[in-house]
C-alpha cells in the first residue's frame, strides 16, 4: 500500500513516511514543477478529507473521489515501501521511465496527495493486498494524465 517512499534531493536521500503528521510527497504538476503537498490524512487531524493516503483505482472509476475534484499527478519518488503482515519493510525501486500515480484532492483552497492503488502484483502478493500504480511516464512528459483519461476507466 506504499508506506513509505524515498528519493534524492540535492544529493541526499529523503525518506518519508506515512504515520509521521508532517508526511508530504513531492508531486509533479502540469508543466513540470514539482510541489510538495501533505500526504493524505491521519485520523486525528481535522480536515476534510478521507482518511487514510491511497485511493484505490476502482474507488476512483466508481465515482467516489468525485466530491474532491480529483486531479491525477505523478509522485516524484525514487523508490517506495512495503510492510508485510509480521511488519517488515520492503523497498522497491519505481523503474525507469516510471512513475507513482498520485491523486490530488481538493475541498475549498486545501489539497491532499493520495497515492493510487491497485491489486499487487502476483509475486509480491504475500506482501500486501495493494499496490502503488506505477504509469508510463516520457522523459519529456511534463503535464500528468487525467484521471478521467481511457487508462482510469
Amino acid at each position: 500500500m506504499c508506506g513509505g517512499v524515498e528519493l534524492d534531493e540535492h544529493g541526499k536521500r529523503i525518506r518519508v513516511f506515512f504515520p509521521s503528521p508532517k508526511a508530504a510527497l513531492p508531486v509533479r504538476l502540469a508543466g513540470g514543477a514539482v510541489e510538495w503537498l501533505p500526504w493524505g490524512k491521519r485520523r486525528e487531524e481535522d480536515a476534510p478529507f478521507p482518511n487514510g493516503g491511497w485511493a484505490r483505482l476502482d474507488s476512483i472509476r466508481a465515482g467516489r473521489w468525485r466530491r474532491y475534484d480529483p486531479q491525477a499527478a505523478l509522485i516524484a519518488v525514487s523508490g517506495y515501501m512495503e510492510k508485510d503482515n509480521d511488519g517488515r519493510s520492503h523497498w522497491f525501486a519505481v523503474p525507469q521511465a516510471r512513475a507513482i500515480q498520485g491523486l490530488i484532492a481538493h475541498a475549498g483552497e486545501e489539497r491532499r496527495v493520495y497515492v493510487v492503488t491497485v491489486g499487487p502484483p502476483p509475486e509480491h502478493a504475500y506482501i500486501h493486498d495493494r499496490w502503488p500504480r506505477l504509469v508510463a511516464v516520457e522523459a519529456e512528459q511534463a503535464d500528468p494524465p487525467s484521471l478521467r483519461d481511457e487508462a482510469l476507466r
